[in-house]
């Protein structure tokens, strides 16, 4: 799949603090995708780890773009699971 636009659904931004991921729900081509974004990847790109004050999903908006180019490498690398997870490996 050589998906070039992902429009995340803000409604759906969720910072998992037990899993350490931030879930959102995105379409991509028409279609519905559920996604998790590893705090691994947040940190990576702020340099800082989330932590319990609930900054999670504030590093997420700050660093959308990335993520987003994140996101569908993910997709790309394995769009028939039930939950796309962006690990570093998925970013530029």
């Amino acid at each position: 799949m050589a998906a070039n636009r992902l429009d995340i659904d803000n409604a759906t931004i969720l910072d998992n603090i037990e899993e350490q991921q931030v879930e959102f729900t995105a379409e991509v081509d028409g279609d519905e995708y559920e996604f998790a974004v590893q705090y691994d990847v947040l940190e990576a790109l702020s340099g800082d780890r989330p932590d319990a004050d609930d900054n999670a999903v504030d590093m997420f908006n700050r660093f959308i773009d990335p993520i987003t180019d994140a996101s569908l490498a993910a997709l790309a690398r394995d769009d028939d699971a039930t939950l796309i997870v962006v690990s570093e490996n998925d970013l530029e």
